[in-house]
């Protein structure tokens, strides 16, 4: 796999978008190619750039939406995503249709981390998550004389219609937080980006915003229309909270070892689950899918890979709909098989 190579401009860690970024010898497609999707389909090679570069000279190998061409879109989640070298565009080069946010409220500014140490005056929602997205759905839904109107593509341009998850996982006092997250989405929102219910029916957007952790389950389901949806508790959606429905809820997630036990009984007894267990996953997922609920396990083992790969496989064989994934590399190649 080639890896992504980034030069840090100036803005890093602070307002940066993709065009800041030099990527020598390949694009953002091509990292994303070389993760999985397929590196003769996006990219090109050093050898064949510096062919185009001495006979052509012309633009015509570029198009307006190319900036992620041959990214494959791959259903795993950037877990704790803003720890990666660039929050947000390093899942994205690996296919991740959905990311993720902590989010701290101090003086009236989101902060973006996983604790109070990590912390910095520059990583914020909007540095980090709000402005590179609306940047890069921008370059995805460009106006020209071919489409002047008006455009929704998602950020995948192997595939516009895949929605992109935003986790955003609250950390501070819910209610006020929750508030401010709401602000702070207006950009997306006003673009038309988000994913919404009218109070009837919902509709997919590039991007859909789910609230976790101290999220306010009373204000997602008070505000009608909608643009913002909470991460119900998966375990409990056949007991407390039973009256949850995909208009509230697009996405259920627990924690794996509260469910299967922690990483040392899972691991030692062979990285894979047990009848027992799989009748357990099997009742959670159809139990969230009747509901139209998509399903999201985090905390599995993470070590050793064999006995992560084999948890992986069977999660995904029984029909959970996003890998909770903390190594970008290993999930992308799993994915493929490699």
């Amino acid at each position: 796999m080639k890896p992504l190579h980034l030069a840090l401009p100036s803005c890093f860690l602070a307002t940066c978008t993709l065009s800041d970024f030099t990527i020598p010898d390949a694009s953002l497609a091509y990292a994303g190619a070389g993760a999985g999707a397929g590196a003769g389909a996006a990219g090109v090679g050093g050898a064949l750039q510096n062919i185009l570069k001495n006979t052509d000279g012309s633009d015509k190998y570029s198009y307006p939406t190319d900036l992620t061409r041959g990214i494959i879109p791959k259903p795993f989640h950037s877990h704790n995503d803003y720890w990666r070298p660039v929050p947000f565009y390093s899942g994205l080069s690996y296919g991740a249709v959905s990311t993720e946010a902590d989010v701290w409220l101090i003086n009236g500014t989101l902060f973006v981390g996983h604790q109070l140490s990590a912390l910095t005056r520059q990583r914020t929602l909007e540095s980090l998550y709000i402005s590179p997205i609306l940047d890069t759905l921008q370059r995805q839904n460009p106006t020209t004389i071919f489409a002047p109107s008006p455009t929704k593509h998602g950020v995948f341009d192997a595939d516009s219609e895949q929605t992109l998850y935003l986790f955003i996982d609250v950390k501070t006092d819910g209610p006020s937080t929750w508030a401010a997250v709401l602000s702070a989405l207006t950009p997306l929102l006003d673009r038309g980006y988000l994913s919404g219910y009218d109070g009837r029916t919902f509709t997919s957007g590039p991007v859909t915003v789910v609230g976790t952790g101290n999220a306010p389950l009373s204000a997602v389901q008070a505000a009608v229309p909608r643009y913002a949806f909470y991460d119900a508790p998966l375990a409990l959606l056949d007991s407390s909270f039973a009256n949850l429905t995909s208009d509230d809820s697009p996405i259920a997630s627990v924690n794996f070892a509260d469910v299967f036990g922690d990483d040392d009984v899972v691991v030692r007894g062979g990285g894979a689950l047990g009848e027992d267990a799989l009748v357990t996953l099997r009742r959670q997922v159809k139990v969230a899918h009747d509901k139209g609920i998509k399903t999201r396990y985090w905390n599995q083992p993470a070590w050793p890979v064999g006995a992560r790969n084999r948890i992986w496989k069977q999660l995904w064989d029984e029909g959970v709909d996003l890998l909770n994934v903390d190594d970008l590399s290993g999930a992308a190649g799993f994915w493929d098989g490699t």
